[in-house]
């Protein structure tokens, strides 16, 4: 039952976390009666407090309350496994030595889009987490610092994000007086070093373990160590994953998955994907049952009201060397068009890449520049 129903939505689960949660709750709540309403609910806030991908998170948590432990790691595995291996799939068409002319195209114009999906994907966050935020001058801080670290220092914006909410932590102690020590204690930095595979699995690590605010904002921890640090990909080739990311199904993490491709092949694909994802089954199945107490915690809910902010900040401010990362006068075109599509008219981001994908066809097949 688990392994057929979520692996279902896991073919099925195109346009990102919204579409995910809303299949898992018509599943779950609506159709089945697996879970109370007023739980999923309390789940998916749980779920948001946690770093890494609230929505595979919540499939994870769904399948335990289903099936326990057990449960929990085979619909993990079944949401996540269909679009891993499309994606892997496509990693080694569009990453090839030398791949035909309109598979270059198709990518270059999906990929000047890219940048349009980001502004759309933190400018939908922004007016919840105003609403929620407690100190808007310092919710406004925080979302300066994510936009500029992403903007600027690439790799190190987790960092600040952590940076983010555990100085909302700090205020809010202050202002309230002498108290325990924080439940959530400071994730230190790991350094990992020695070896291609080793500096895959830090990169994958950020994504699953440090990354605050959605699939989105895995882009500013991946592009520089991806593309200037490491070299695993060009401009060009990054911006393709991000958009590999978006049209397949699933969780739009396996990003990462093109990445670790890029740099060791299906081995390192796997083993990204396996490192990212790894926290989000930890985080469920050894602290699904004390999710009421995760939510009811104000100090979670501190360090989340920082980090979100800047996470959002991050997500807002990857459009900008994602857009400099483009190098043909058409992708430009294209960048305007989509960005009017998903700001002004609301159309999905899912069609707006395949629109942006075909209109780099056309300019490949007319005998126009692609990147190189």
């Amino acid at each position: 039952m688990v392994l057929a129903e979520w692996g279902r939505i896991g073919c099925v689960g195109f346009g990102g976390p919204p579409a995910h949660i809303a299949l898992l709750r018509q599943l779950c709540v609506e159709r089945r009666g697996w879970i109370a309403d007023h739980d999923f609910e309390d789940a998916l806030a749980a779920c948001n407090l946690l770093p890494g991908p609230a929505s595979t998170q919540m499939a994870i948590y769904c399948a335990w309350c289903v099936r326990g432990r057990l449960g929990a790691v085979v619909g993990g595995l079944a949401f996540i496994l269909p679009g891993l291996i499309v994606i892997i799939a496509l990693a080694a068409i569009f990453l090839a030595a030398s791949p035909p002319k309109w598979i270059v195209g198709a990518g270059a114009g999906a990929g000047a889009a890219v940048a349009a999906v980001a502004l759309q994907a933190g400018s939908g966050l922004l007016p919840n987490s105003w609403r929620r935020s407690a100190v808007k001058v310092r919710w406004a801080i925080y979302l300066a610092a994510g936009t500029a670290a992403a903007a600027t220092v690439g790799p190190w914006v987790v960092l600040v994000l952590l940076g983010c909410g555990a100085g909302e932590l700090t205020a809010r102690t202050v202002q309230a007086g002498p108290m325990r020590a924080p439940a959530i204690a400071p994730l230190a930095a790991l350094l990992v070093g020695g070896g291609k595979l080793l500096a895959v699995a830090w990169v994958a690590f950020k994504v699953g373990a440090l990354s605050y605010g959605g699939g989105f904002v895995v882009i500013p921890l991946m592009q520089s160590d991806a593309v200037d640090r490491h070299h695993w990909l060009t401009d060009g080739q990054f911006l393709d994953a991000v958009a590999l990311g978006q049209i397949t199904p699933g969780p739009v993490t396996h990003t990462v998955a093109v990445v670790g491709y890029g740099a060791a092949g299906v081995g390192g694909a796997l083993l990204a994907a396996a490192v990212a994802f790894a926290p989000s089954f930890a985080f469920i199945l050894l602290g699904a049952a004390r999710f009421d107490r995760l939510r009811s915690d104000h100090r979670a809910r501190a360090f989340l009201d920082g980090a979100g902010p800047a996470a959002i900040g991050a997500i807002l401010g990857s459009a900008i060397p994602l857009a400099e990362a483009l190098s043909e006068t058409w992708q430009y075109v294209v960048l305007g068009v989509a960005a009017a599509l998903l700001l002004a008219l609301r159309r999905s981001v899912v069609t707006t890449l395949l629109a942006a994908a075909a209109a780099g066809v056309i300019v490949a097949v007319a005998g126009g520049p692609v990147p190189g």
